[in-house]
């Protein structure tokens, strides 16, 4: 019997990442920096919405989340210079050390009573500045262990650490919430960020030398990082298209981040409590979609993608109605099993199709264009829930998604019908 299941475990699609040393030595820092992800997902709406006034909620909840991640645009351009050349553990742990050291002091001042509006906007600044580069050390090591057949596999690992953060993290930083207030939870999150910086600091050497193999010639110490990986983006007949409905898809999704805390605080009178149940069974979702990665990277990636659109869009409808709430959970869960596999199967197109020398730069100029998407929509969402309410925003969010589906089938077809002869 135990033959059977290491030969059923041996055939996983998941095995050969699972089985690798140096990922089995990150993967508990991952999952550590996960968690407290998922725990701030809560906690930094929650923060800026106890301590802003009543009538300015939605502005600064789409002001602190837009910080949390905006600035990484930035960092990705402006940091080049020092950053380009780095191997993929070494750009995480230097945005973990970032990260930690800004959010330990927003969570000590906050303790402390002593935690503005402003200063708390600045610091979630600060501490995203690199989140480009992190995601792209992050995806570029997983490109360097794993040859292109497993990537899938191994994006999947680390998504799904991500996804079940969402599952665990946000109910317990809604019950840590209750008990003791959003900015220990702050606490604990840079407190993950830590044991990540540590965990890849153990497999630091190892990364370098797959970044730089045994004889081949020293970087250049300013490469042309930007230029050659944009126009290796440019050069793809797939990368170009999946970064713009990306890109879109995202802006849509930003509202979200604005309206869904407003609605449970104003709408359904709720508490963090049940922020962080909601973000929890979204989470249980996700890792369910996550699952499925490795099996979708099988099918043409424009149907894939396209119906993942479709169907996030289509299941945020309820919520966005005058529906029980066990509507909408059910259908936001629904939501969360299709949105699942996007990004891990989005990144490994990108990880497919770059060269490996330049594959960190490729990744980074994906993020810095990226990381734009969410927090525009983010900053739309602010001025639409003080108009729509936060029941209507979400609703605007699920029916433009829809559209952007529906628009990209219309593409699709129009390329792929055959032209007449002339």
């Amino acid at each position: 019997m135990t033959s059977k299941w290491a030969e059923r475990a041996r055939s996983s699609p998941y095995y050969p990442a699972l089985s690798h040393p140096v990922f089995r030595k990150v993967l508990p820092g991952t999952a550590a920096s996960a968690l407290g992800d998922g725990m701030s997902a809560v906690a930094i709406a929650w923060l800026a919405i106890e301590l802003a006034p009543p009538g300015s909620r939605g502005l600064w909840v789409g002001a602190a989340v837009a910080a949390y991640s905006l600035p990484g645009a930035i960092g990705a351009v402006a940091l080049r210079r020092w950053l380009v050349g780095r191997h993929g553990a070494g750009l995480v742990i230097v945005n973990s050390v970032l990260r930690a050291g800004a959010l330990g002091l927003v969570g000590g001042l906050a303790l402390a009573g002593l935690l503005d509006l402003p200063v708390y906007v600045a610091l979630l600044g600060v501490s995203s500045l690199l989140a480009a580069w992190g995601v792209a050390g992050k995806y570029t090591l997983i490109a360097d262990l794993l040859p292109a057949g497993q990537r899938v596999a191994g994006n999947s690992v680390f998504g799904l650490a991500d996804q079940v953060s969402l599952m665990i993290g946000p109910a317990l930083a809604g019950a840590v919430t209750a008990l003791a207030g959003a900015a220990l939870v702050i606490v604990l999150d840079a407190a993950s960020w830590v044991v990540l910086a540590v965990s890849y600091a153990r497999i630091a050497p190892l990364a370098a030398r797959l970044a730089q193999p045994a004889g081949s010639p020293a970087p250049a110490a300013t490469p042309p990082a930007a230029a050659s990986a944009w126009a290796t983006i440019r050069s793809s007949p797939v990368l170009p298209g999946l970064l713009a409905l990306t890109f879109v898809f995202y802006l849509l999704y930003g509202p979200i981040e604005v309206a869904l805390p407003v609605h449970v605080a104003t709408d359904l009178h709720g508490s963090a409590a049940l922020l962080g149940i909601i973000w929890a069974i979204f989470g249980v979702g996700a890792v369910i979609g996550e699952l499925s990665a490795p099996f979708l990277r099988r099918w043409p990636v424009w149907p894939v993608m396209t119906a993942i659109v479709l169907g996030w869009g289509l299941a945020l409808v309820p919520f966005g109605l005058p529906a029980p709430l066990w509507v909408g959970l059910a259908a936001f869960t629904a939501g969360a099993v299709i949105w699942g596999p996007w990004m891990s199967l989005s990144m490994s197109v990108f990880q497919d199709a770059s060269p490996p020398g330049a594959l960190a730069q490729v990744l980074a100029a994906r993020s810095s264009l990226l990381i734009l998407a969410a927090p525009i929509g983010i900053a739309l969402g602010a001025p639409l829930v003080a108009a729509l309410g936060a029941r209507g925003t979400l609703l605007v969010s699920a029916l433009a998604t829809i559209a952007l589906g529906l628009v990209t089938v219309a593409v699709l077809f129009t390329h792929r019908r055959p032209h007449p002869s002339r």
